[in-house]
């Protein structure tokens, strides 16, 4: 099975989060000081809180939680009481900051703001993962992510136990039907088929020099009916996408591709949501592709309690 890559945390998606941390520290500070706590908090004051989930989820972004402390002050210091991923319940304790009153309350909310959105990602991720159990479909995230934030919220469906679908448009080909249909025109034919498309593409990236890696980047096409398959599992794609296609429509392009190429894989897309991803799966695709994952994910409430 060839796939696209699969993030995992490392210096790329620390020096993403070191750039939003600089913008969350601008938006709450701007030049100036933290007032309120400046005014009520003695400057040596030293003290411990923790950051408590207020109910049941996925943690992910404690790594991101670290980075943000490191930009506003790295005197205090963050122990983390879960790994990234881990299921808690309400009340669980996920970390504890220890040093400076100040910096703690001046910090507090671009520290929940980066763990409340990635663990809701993680938490809706992990819904639709549980929802398919037990077929051979896996759920995928889609470019449909905050700007700014594409590969922070990739890595949080990946603590969900999702999948991701192509970074950005660097890293993969993936011919869908406003390609096809611009490329007809500047070809000047009556229409341009997937599967023209998918030879096209494969010559393109043999041409590329040897060095570099985009050569073997997956290939990957839409296809709108069943002729359009039939003829594209002939030119050996990586993946073929099924956009908006119905259960029934589904199932029978299974059926062709079982019947034809059972190598190459099917992804289905297109308002997929909880009540629908179960049937969606049990037709036999490969993968789901579920835009939902990080648009629409509902924000996990976590909070910040002093030791006492």
């Amino acid at each position: 099975m060839r796939d696209f890559q699969q993030l995992e945390w490392n210096e790329t998606l620390a020096d993403d989060c070191r750039q939003l941390a600089r913008l969350a520290v601008r938006e709450d500070l701007d030049r100036g000081q933290d007032w309120t706590t400046v005014a009520l908090v003695p400057t040596d004051t030293q003290a411990t809180a923790h950051l408590v989930a207020r109910g049941p989820g996925i943690v992910a972004g404690l790594r991101a939680a670290e980075i943000v402390i490191e930009q506003m002050d790295s005197r205090l210091k963050v122990t983390a009481h879960v790994r990234e991923g881990a299921v808690v319940q309400h009340n669980s304790r996920v970390a504890t900051l220890v040093g400076p009153a100040r910096s703690i309350l001046t910090a507090e909310r671009p520290i929940l703001n980066f763990i409340g959105l990635l663990s809701g990602v993680a938490t809706l991720t992990h819904k639709y993962v549980e929802a398919v159990a037990g077929t051979q479909a896996r759920i995928y995230d889609t470019r449909k992510t905050i700007p700014g934030w594409r590969r922070l919220q990739k890595y949080a469906v990946r603590c969900g136990g999702g999948h991701n679908h192509r970074t950005g448009l660097f890293d993969a080909v993936l011919i869908k039907d406003n390609h096809l249909a611009f490329g007809a025109q500047q070809q000047g034919r009556s229409h341009y088929s997937p599967g023209q498309a998918v030879d096209r593409a494969r010559q393109f990236l043999a041409d590329l020099p040897a060095n570099v890696s985009v050569r073997e980047a997956v290939v990957e096409v839409e296809v709108e009916s069943l002729d359009q398959l039939r003829d594209v599992l002939t030119r050996s794609p990586d993946l073929v996408l099924l956009d908006n296609r119905t259960l029934e429509q589904l199932c029978a392009c299974v059926a062709l591709r079982d019947e034809v190429a059972p190598r190459v894989e099917l992804e289905a897309s297109g308002g997929v949501n909880l009540l629908t991803v179960r049937a969606i799966a049990e037709t036999g695709v490969n993968r789901i592709s579920v835009g939902a994952l990080t648009h629409s994910a509902t924000w996990f409430d976590v909070g910040l309690d002093w030791n006492v």
